[in-house]
């Protein structure tokens, strides 16, 4: 393999990245560029393109701080993104040409988190070896609570009494278009008095995304005698239904009402979909486990997989030459 060269995104590359996008085999519509730009204001965006022949064959959606590249810190999973064809040495060489073009333009490191396995169309995990051969460190690891809804599931005992008595209570389920009464009324007064926190998407931007993505943004109440009482936003991509934002009003007796949502979401709404993900349960960077949280998720029948962030000296490309025969060659243009 040879020829490879990186360029940076820029505007005129929109129409081609989202193409690209909805080719790649580790790729969801976070990486669209309408969602990656919602926050743009908050980010330098620095993503990366990786050419073949002038042919695309991976992207890095990436922010730089410094002289360092993020995987792009408004994502909850980067990394470099390739389409189903890409083989072994092909992505090995395109990590090889990332890191020569960072290097080469004096950004030190970089910071990666990866796709996790369920968002991957087919399997992916091709960087995760170029990883290992340039000595990245792993420097966090969340735990993500996931269903897989192919294979039989049970739910514990303990959630089967609180989804009867949503239904005891007689708990109305919604679809809603909007997030103010969840956002106003659940969410931020709960993130405030529990973890002195503010969501991490305010209402507008919530409100702009779904009208982008209204397929993929869903929101969900729960309602008592007409009144709001809890809530998930839901971010639906091919395979994987996965819960961005879950939140009850904690000052209410107990009405079953998240025991109640969730059973309807898992065994009807998203019921086609491979896996459920509950998100992580964890706090500190990876290093403190929720653990009440983590039990709640798996008493509906969820298990674990890991979600692993890693940092690499971009010096370290030559640790990749080594892998390859001479002919190799690479542009650091």
């Amino acid at each position: 393999m040879k020829n490879y060269s990186v360029q940076k995104y820029k505007e005129s590359d929109y129409a081609n990245w989202n193409d690209f996008i909805g080719q790649a085999k580790n790729a969801t519509f976070l990486f669209h560029r309408d969602f990656m730009e919602y926050h743009k204001d908050r980010f330098q965006d620095n993503s990366l393109i990786v050419l073949h022949k002038e042919k695309w064959i991976a992207v890095v959606p990436a922010n730089v701080v410094g002289n360092e590249l993020f995987s792009h810190q408004g994502l909850t999973y980067g990394g470099l993104v390739y389409n189903e064809k890409s083989k072994l040495s092909t992505i090995i060489n395109a990590f090889r040409a990332v890191l020569m073009f960072l290097d080469a333009n004096e950004i030190e490191k970089l910071h990666l988190k990866t796709v996790p396995s369920i968002y991957h169309t087919k399997p992916s995990e091709e960087l995760l070896y170029a990883l290992f051969l340039a000595e990245a460190k792993l420097v966090r690891r969340d735990s993500l609570s996931v269903i897989d809804l192919s294979q039989q599931f049970k739910i514990s005992k303990i959630r089967k009494r609180g989804i009867q008595q949503g239904i005891s209570n007689k708990l109305v389920i919604k679809e809603e278009n909007a997030f103010k009464s969840f956002w106003d009324e659940i969410l931020i007064p709960n993130l405030e008095e529990r973890h002195r926190a503010k969501p991490i998407h305010t209402i507008e931007e919530m409100d702009r995304l779904k009208r982008l993505f209204p397929n993929n943004i869903r929101q969900f109440n729960v309602y008592h005698n007409d009144i709001i009482v809890a809530g998930s936003t839901i971010f639906e991509s091919q395979h994987v239904t996965h819960c961005q934002y879950i939140s009850k009003y904690e000052k209410q007796e107990d009405l079953g009402s998240l025991d109640f949502l969730f059973h309807f979401l898992i065994t009807e709404v998203f019921a086609e979909k491979r896996f459920f993900d509950f998100g992580i349960s964890n706090e500190l960077q990876g290093k403190k486990l929720n653990d009440g949280l983590s039990y709640w998720k798996e008493s509906f029948g969820a298990s674990t997989i890991v979600h692993d962030f890693y940092q690499i000296e971009t010096a370290n490309h030559y640790l990749l030459n080594s892998f390859f025969t001479k002919s190799n060659t690479v542009s650091a243009s």
